[in-house]
């Protein structure tokens, strides 16, 4: 069955997506069906505001990527950048391009991911848009949310002798998506066979169905912990080292020994033959946390689950380094994903 999006309209599209949605959080006041939602924040919040743009052929590829797992995935990232900043994420703005071949029940799909993101994360979707596009499917979700005045944390307080903590680990989402884009090079739309990926399923989750970590921010919270500064990894751990120490005016040691990476990652990497650190390093779209916290707060941090020290802040002229196994230091470069660079053929 197929509904054609035309036949229903942008408002009656509107409707049929956003149906029973109930408003969860206390500062959402007033949400879709009026010219703009309404939300109210108490004064001792800060009010937190992102928004994130996914392409498609850019960001997604719609040959391997169900739209489900794209609807979750596209409101997760922003959910993300909200804890980033030690915040809580509220409320949701859903804006779509779409292309005619695009019908209604794809839409239902995608929205599907996107409220049960909503439902996982106690987020309220409050508004958004829908247009035409000519060049395939366009999402753009802005995110809305609160933290204490005195615990936003920001990407420019590191200090020397600062602990360097990621929470998880690194590389596997990378990792995931070099897997599917090479069944996709092997298959080329053969769509009878189905690629064996056993023993690759937490590859595949971490590329297709990320996770934010709201867990993490709870625990640093229990401990009494406002880290020093904190950003989310989506475009690779040396890319966002290099931005926390750029801001913060200072150097960093990373050790290769301590960057913690999954068995299947390891293992997929070798298959590749590609070098495992440089993955962990630039891979990207792992959507842990990489914070800085106080030495006073070492022991703390280093009893909590999930979180691996990895190095220290240091001053900003001996610049950003990582110690490989064997004691030698290289210079720490962005090699991560960038958006806007030329592919270079």
């Amino acid at each position: 069955m197929r509904t054609e999006i035309a036949s229903l309209g942008e408002f009656g599209l509107i409707d049929r997506l956003t149906e029973g949605i109930k408003l969860e959080n206390e500062s959402s006041k007033y949400g879709v069906g009026d010219d703009a939602a309404v939300l109210s924040y108490p004064s001792e919040k800060q009010v937190l505001v992102t928004t994130d743009l996914l392409m498609e052929g850019v960001h997604f590829d719609l040959t391997y990527v169900p739209l489900k797992h794209l609807g979750y995935k596209s409101a997760v990232v922003n959910f993300s950048d909200i804890y980033a900043m030690n915040g809580t994420p509220r409320q949701i703005t859903v804006s779509l391009g779409l292309s005619k071949r695009f019908s209604v029940e794809d839409m239902d799909e995608l929205y599907s991911g996107i409220r049960l993101a909503c439902q996982q994360y106690n987020v309220d979707i409050v508004g958004g848009d829908t247009t035409s596009s000519l060049t395939g499917l366009a999402i753009s979700i802005t995110c809305i949310g609160d933290a204490d005045k005195d615990k936003v944390v920001y990407r420019n307080g590191a200090k020397e002798t600062d602990l360097i903590c990621v929470s998880g680990d690194l590389g596997a989402s990378y990792m995931g998506l070099q897997l599917l884009e090479r069944e996709k090079v092997v298959l080329k739309g053969d769509k009878d066979i189905q690629p064996d990926f056993t023993g690759k399923e937490y590859l595949l989750e971490r590329q297709l169905k990320p996770e934010a970590r709201k867990d993490i921010i709870e625990k640093l919270a229990a401990a009494n912990i406002v880290p020093t500064s904190m950003m989310d990894i989506s475009d690779g751990l040396s890319s966002e080292l290099m931005h926390i120490c750029k801001q913060s005016n200072a150097g960093c040691r990373v050790y290769e020994e301590h960057i913690p990476i999954d068995y299947q990652t390891a293992v997929m990497a070798e298959e590749f033959n590609m070098n495992l650190t440089t993955c962990a390093l630039n891979g990207g779209e792992d959507y842990e946390l990489l914070f800085t916290v106080s030495i006073a707060d070492h022991e703390k941090v280093s009893q909590m689950e999930g979180v691996r020290l990895i190095g220290h802040i240091t001053k900003p002229e001996l610049g950003c380094a990582l110690i490989t196994r064997d004691g030698q230091e290289f210079e720490l470069k962005a090699q991560g994903w960038n958006p806007l660079k030329e592919n270079k053929q």
